[in-house]
Protein backbone atom coordinates (compact mmCIF):
# COMPACT_ATOMS: atom_id res chain seq x y z
CA UNK A 1 0.00 0.00 0.00
CA UNK A 2 1.44 3.54 -0.96
CA UNK A 3 0.94 6.42 1.67
CA UNK A 4 0.27 9.60 1.23
CA UNK A 5 3.10 11.90 0.35
CA UNK A 6 3.92 15.25 0.35
CA UNK A 7 7.50 16.45 -0.45
CA UNK A 8 8.83 19.94 0.64
CA UNK A 9 11.47 21.78 -1.75
CA UNK A 10 14.15 23.14 0.41
CA UNK A 11 15.63 26.67 -0.86
CA UNK A 12 17.92 27.25 1.94
CA UNK A 13 15.07 28.48 4.49
CA UNK A 14 14.86 28.82 8.20
CA UNK A 15 11.78 26.79 8.73
CA UNK A 16 12.08 24.00 6.22
CA UNK A 17 12.17 21.21 9.30
CA UNK A 18 9.06 22.90 10.57
CA UNK A 19 7.28 23.03 7.84
CA UNK A 20 7.74 19.48 7.14
CA UNK A 21 6.38 18.61 11.38
CA UNK A 22 3.53 20.31 10.45
CA UNK A 23 2.56 18.16 7.46
CA UNK A 24 3.74 15.35 9.36
CA UNK A 25 1.55 16.22 12.32
CA UNK A 26 -1.22 16.06 10.14
CA UNK A 27 -0.61 12.49 9.63
CA UNK A 28 0.64 12.64 6.12
CA UNK A 29 4.02 11.10 5.22
CA UNK A 30 6.55 13.95 4.32
CA UNK A 31 10.21 14.30 2.70
CA UNK A 32 12.53 17.19 2.33
CA UNK A 33 14.15 17.39 -0.89
CA UNK A 34 17.05 19.52 -2.34
CA UNK A 35 15.94 22.48 -4.92
CA UNK A 36 18.59 20.14 -7.00
CA UNK A 37 16.21 17.34 -7.28
CA UNK A 38 15.41 16.46 -11.01
CA UNK A 39 11.60 16.57 -11.80
CA UNK A 40 11.72 12.64 -12.82
CA UNK A 41 12.44 12.18 -9.67
CA UNK A 42 9.83 13.76 -8.01
CA UNK A 43 7.72 13.05 -11.25
CA UNK A 44 8.14 9.04 -9.62
CA UNK A 45 7.62 9.74 -6.11
CA UNK A 46 3.97 10.69 -7.06
CA UNK A 47 3.49 12.93 -3.85
CA UNK A 48 0.00 14.23 -3.40
CA UNK A 49 1.41 17.81 -2.64
CA UNK A 50 5.07 19.99 -3.37
CA UNK A 51 6.06 22.77 -0.93
CA UNK A 52 8.85 25.03 -1.73
CA UNK A 53 9.81 26.63 1.47
CA UNK A 54 11.66 29.77 1.92
CA UNK A 55 15.03 31.19 1.45
CA UNK A 56 17.60 33.59 1.50
CA UNK A 57 17.70 34.84 -1.52
CA UNK A 58 16.00 36.89 -4.52
CA UNK A 59 14.25 34.79 -7.10
CA UNK A 60 15.08 37.28 -9.86
CA UNK A 61 19.23 37.49 -9.61
CA UNK A 62 20.70 35.04 -12.09
CA UNK A 63 22.75 32.99 -9.89
CA UNK A 64 19.82 32.41 -7.49
CA UNK A 65 18.25 29.01 -6.60
CA UNK A 66 15.21 28.30 -9.19
CA UNK A 67 12.94 25.60 -10.29
CA UNK A 68 11.44 24.84 -13.77
CA UNK A 69 8.28 25.85 -14.97
CA UNK A 70 7.46 22.20 -15.19
CA UNK A 71 6.97 21.39 -11.68
CA UNK A 72 4.49 24.04 -11.88
CA UNK A 73 2.44 22.40 -14.46
CA UNK A 74 2.49 18.34 -13.43
CA UNK A 75 -1.03 19.00 -12.61
CA UNK A 76 0.14 17.94 -8.62
CA UNK A 77 -1.26 20.72 -6.27
CA UNK A 78 2.09 23.36 -5.20
CA UNK A 79 2.24 25.37 -2.24
CA UNK A 80 5.32 28.73 -2.30
CA UNK A 81 6.31 29.74 0.73
CA UNK A 82 7.95 32.73 1.08
CA UNK A 83 10.68 32.52 -1.39
CA UNK A 84 8.89 29.32 -2.62
CA UNK A 85 5.70 32.00 -3.58
CA UNK A 86 8.21 34.77 -4.99
CA UNK A 87 9.81 31.94 -7.12
CA UNK A 88 6.90 30.74 -8.43
CA UNK A 89 5.14 34.05 -9.02
CA UNK A 90 8.25 35.18 -11.04
CA UNK A 91 8.94 31.52 -13.20
CA UNK A 92 5.11 31.82 -14.08
CA UNK A 93 5.13 35.26 -15.69
CA UNK A 94 4.27 37.60 -12.55
CA UNK A 95 6.74 40.25 -11.05
CA UNK A 96 9.06 40.18 -8.06
CA UNK A 97 10.66 43.20 -6.46
CA UNK A 98 12.86 44.46 -4.06
CA UNK A 99 10.90 47.22 -2.36
CA UNK A 100 12.03 50.59 -0.28
CA UNK A 101 10.42 49.21 2.34
CA UNK A 102 10.71 45.43 3.12
CA UNK A 103 8.22 43.86 6.23
CA UNK A 104 9.63 42.60 9.41
CA UNK A 105 7.83 41.46 12.32
CA UNK A 106 4.51 41.49 13.61
CA UNK A 107 1.86 42.61 10.47
CA UNK A 108 -1.92 42.81 10.36
CA UNK A 109 -2.98 40.50 7.33
CA UNK A 110 -6.56 40.72 5.43
CA UNK A 111 -7.16 37.34 3.44
CA UNK A 112 -10.06 37.66 1.02
CA UNK A 113 -13.70 35.64 0.63
CA UNK A 114 -12.81 33.57 -1.65
CA UNK A 115 -9.04 32.17 -0.17
CA UNK A 116 -8.79 28.74 -0.33
CA UNK A 117 -6.07 28.81 2.10
CA UNK A 118 -7.06 30.35 4.77
CA UNK A 119 -10.82 29.42 4.93
CA UNK A 120 -11.78 29.52 8.10
CA UNK A 121 -9.81 32.45 9.73
CA UNK A 122 -11.40 35.44 10.93
CA UNK A 123 -10.79 38.24 8.27
CA UNK A 124 -7.66 39.90 9.53
CA UNK A 125 -5.35 38.55 11.76
CA UNK A 126 -1.75 39.03 13.14
CA UNK A 127 1.34 36.66 11.43
CA UNK A 128 5.47 37.36 11.06
CA UNK A 129 6.82 38.90 7.97
CA UNK A 130 10.09 38.98 7.49
CA UNK A 131 11.12 39.41 4.17
CA UNK A 132 12.81 42.03 1.36
CA UNK A 133 11.53 41.27 -1.53
CA UNK A 134 7.37 41.37 -2.36
CA UNK A 135 5.08 39.88 -5.13
CA UNK A 136 4.33 42.94 -7.62
CA UNK A 137 2.34 41.47 -10.13
CA UNK A 138 0.50 38.14 -9.12
CA UNK A 139 1.13 35.55 -12.78
CA UNK A 140 -1.40 35.59 -14.98
CA UNK A 141 -4.53 33.33 -14.04
CA UNK A 142 -3.93 33.54 -10.12
CA UNK A 143 -5.91 36.02 -7.69
CA UNK A 144 -4.98 38.22 -4.34
CA UNK A 145 -6.06 36.38 -1.68
CA UNK A 146 -4.22 37.84 1.50
CA UNK A 147 -2.30 41.60 1.73
CA UNK A 148 -0.80 43.76 4.08
CA UNK A 149 -0.42 47.21 4.13
CA UNK A 150 3.23 47.33 3.16
CA UNK A 151 2.21 44.33 0.77
CA UNK A 152 -0.03 44.48 -1.78
CA UNK A 153 0.12 40.37 -2.38
CA UNK A 154 0.51 38.60 0.70
CA UNK A 155 -0.55 35.44 -0.84
CA UNK A 156 -2.12 34.40 -4.06
CA UNK A 157 -3.73 30.92 -5.99
CA UNK A 158 -4.91 29.69 -9.16
CA UNK A 159 -7.36 27.01 -7.97
CA UNK A 160 -8.03 25.64 -11.26
CA UNK A 161 -4.35 24.61 -11.42
CA UNK A 162 -4.05 23.93 -7.62
CA UNK A 163 -1.30 26.61 -7.38
CA UNK A 164 -1.45 28.54 -3.82
CA UNK A 165 1.80 31.24 -2.99
CA UNK A 166 1.71 33.32 0.36
CA UNK A 167 4.18 35.07 1.93
CA UNK A 168 3.96 33.50 5.85
CA UNK A 169 1.84 30.76 7.18
CA UNK A 170 -0.38 32.07 9.24
CA UNK A 171 -1.21 30.60 12.72
CA UNK A 172 -4.17 27.88 12.07
CA UNK A 173 -3.38 27.44 8.03
CA UNK A 174 -4.48 23.82 7.10
CA UNK A 175 -1.41 22.05 6.12
CA UNK A 176 -3.61 18.60 5.51
CA UNK A 177 -6.62 20.96 3.19
CA UNK A 178 -4.34 22.50 0.33
CA UNK A 179 -3.45 19.37 -1.80
CA UNK A 180 -6.83 17.69 -0.98
CA UNK A 181 -10.03 17.70 -4.03
CA UNK A 182 -12.37 17.25 -0.60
Amino acid sequence: MEREKVIVIDFGGQYNQLVARRVRECNVYCEIYSYKTELDKIKEMNPKGIILTGGPNSCYEPDSPTYSKELFELGIPVLGICYGAQLMMHVLGGKVITPEVGEYGKTEITYTKNAVLFQGLPEKSVCWMSHFDRIEEAAPGFEVTAYTADCPIAATQNVDKKLYAHSIPPRGTPYSKWYRDD
